[in-house]
């Protein structure tokens, strides 16, 4: 080992020559230098960075995108700002430098390199009842003086905060603007909140619509009631937020809240979709109607001793079941319960049913399912369960006319069904058209024409029952109506 007293009496003979080596090198790197030719230009990986519709007043997620320089010589970036400047509601981070103020200098891209740019924005509040433009330029100055831009749009939907509310009084929802719902919203015993066509709810992460009252949703088919949570972005490049479950919480009607109907609404990408406690089975607890409960980690619907009717619903895709039954008195009609759950940590079934839950006694007045649509992934999506202990509790169920993702069997309570299974050559997701999008996350119901479920319906239960589907469209026009909660049938364009 060199001796440190050594070094120390060495050191002022070293450093002239440490600092013309480093001149030297830095000799070279301005010789190299940077193309100043009026032909190099920068290559963006978009041109136009659309945060689509944000909530005013609250940061966005981060979007991003590359800048590449594919020159074979390196390229200096005399200026980086925004057009808006300080003024700008978007912030912007190149390649780890913020831009302070909205503008930075004295930016390098080495040859055939490239950089990524970082972007938020806060969209001002306008009290206004419909989304407002924001737009802005990115712009990027080359040392040869050429300039090019990348366009940032955004649209600011101002909304109504509910932060911890609970509603102690009989209350009015318009659809004017948007809710964001901060925490949990709640109504009280005895009180009836209504909710009318076209409300949008954005609920944050955990919150939920708790009622211990009455709930009374009235959507149209046209302007459906949005239940759903409050992150608008982005999870990364085309993949929404919105297509992953677990956004938000769920709607509970907790055990006091009896006459609640749930008409053409939309509920879906929360932990659950909606949570009935135990009830009196002699009253009424929930019409769902024409609504969609879509994509949740948990069950879509579950129903603990209640009387329930579900008339033109989708029911589908769920970490736990589509439909969960304990006990009570429960009539589906017209119903696409149907689990094709994508997302890693399993899926239960679509339809679960038993007239006990541990060593709680559920009798099972009714679970009654007329021209629905019962499917899966799985070879077997309805299980049903009585209890042995209590061999004498009711245990009542009933399948009329409907097409059925579990093994055949001889059962004077199944009734005119179809089975889907292996042995036709549609089954399962091959019902549906046009066909999932698993990568995009998109899952389409309405019924491809080569489904057994076309045209095989029950008419006289679609007329008594439900004349038109989900949409509004007529079921008795011509023909014989089909299973599930869609009539139309998808046709493949020409």
């Amino acid at each position: 080992m060199f001796p440190l007293r050594q070094l120390e009496r060495l050191l002022p003979l070293l450093l002239p020559a440490v600092c013309c080596c480093l001149g030297v090198l830095a000799s070279c790197m301005d010789d190299e230098g940077y193309t100043l030719s009026p032909d190099a230009r920068l290559e963006f990986s978009t041109d136009t960075v659309a945060f689509d519709t944000v909530i005013s007043g609250r940061p966005t997620n981060t979007y991003t995108f590359m800048v590449y320089n594919r020159n074979d010589e390196a390229v200096r970036l005399a200026r980086v700002g925004l057009e808006k400047g300080s003024e700008s509601p978007f912030r912007v981070n190149v390649d780890g430098t913020y831009l302070t103020g909205g503008s930075g200098t004295d930016f390098e891209i080495a040859a055939n390199d490239s950089m990524r740019v970082f972007l938020e924005m806060t969209a001002a509040e306008h009290d206004s009842d419909t989304p407002v433009e924001t737009i802005d330029k990115l712009l990027f100055r080359l040392q040869n003086g050429v300039q090019q831009h990348v366009t940032l749009t955004a649209y600011g939907q101002d909304v109504v905060q509910l932060d911890g509310v609970v509603l102690s009084r009989d209350t009015l929802l318009s659809a004017r603007r948007p809710y964001h719902v901060l925490d949990s919203l709640v109504v009280a015993r005895g009180v009836t909140l209504t909710i009318g066509e076209g409300v949008r709810f954005y609920f944050e992460a955990g919150a939920s619509l708790v009622v211990h009252g009455t709930l009374l949703v009235q959507g149209t088919a046209a302007h459906p009631v949005v239940f759903r949570g409050d992150r608008l972005g982005n999870m990364f490049s085309d993949q929404p937020y919105d297509r992953i479950p677990g956004q938000w919480g769920g709607i509970t009607l907790t055990s006091t809240s009896y006459g609640n109907i749930i008409a053409h609404a939309d509920i879906h990408s929360g932990n659950y979709g909606v949570r009935i406690d135990s009830a009196d089975t002699g009253r009424e607890k929930l019409q769902l109607l024409n609504s969609i409960l879509h994509n949740v980690k948990g069950d879509a619907l579950s129903a603990r001793s209640a009387y329930v009717t579900a008339v033109n619903t989708q029911l589908t895709n769920a970490g736990g079941n589509c439909v969960t039954l304990r006990g009570g008195d429960n009539v589906f009609i017209h119903c696409t319960i149907a689990n094709f759950y994508a997302f890693a940590g399993g899926r239960s079934v679509a339809l679960d049913f038993a007239n006990y839950d541990g060593d709680a006694r559920l009798p099972l007045l009714n679970a009654a399912f007329l021209n629905c649509i019962i499917t899966g992934y799985s070879s077997d999506e309805v299980m049903g369960a009585q209890s042995e202990r209590y061999a004498d509790d009711a245990f009542n169920y009933l399948f009329r006319s409907c097409l059925l993702n579990t093994p055949p069997v001889d059962d004077p309570r199944i009734v005119n069904c179809l089975w889907d299974n292996d042995e036709h050559p549609v089954s399962r997701d091959k019902n549906f058209a046009p066909e999932f999008d698993l990568d995009k996350l998109i899952f389409t119901f309405t019924l491809s024409p080569r489904s057994m479920a076309v045209g095989t319906a029950d008419p006289e239960l679609s007329l008594q029952y439900a004349p038109t589907d989900i949409m509004g469209t007529d079921r008795t026009a011509e023909g014989r109506p089909n299973m599930g909660c869609y009539q139309a049938v998808w046709q493949a364009e020409e």
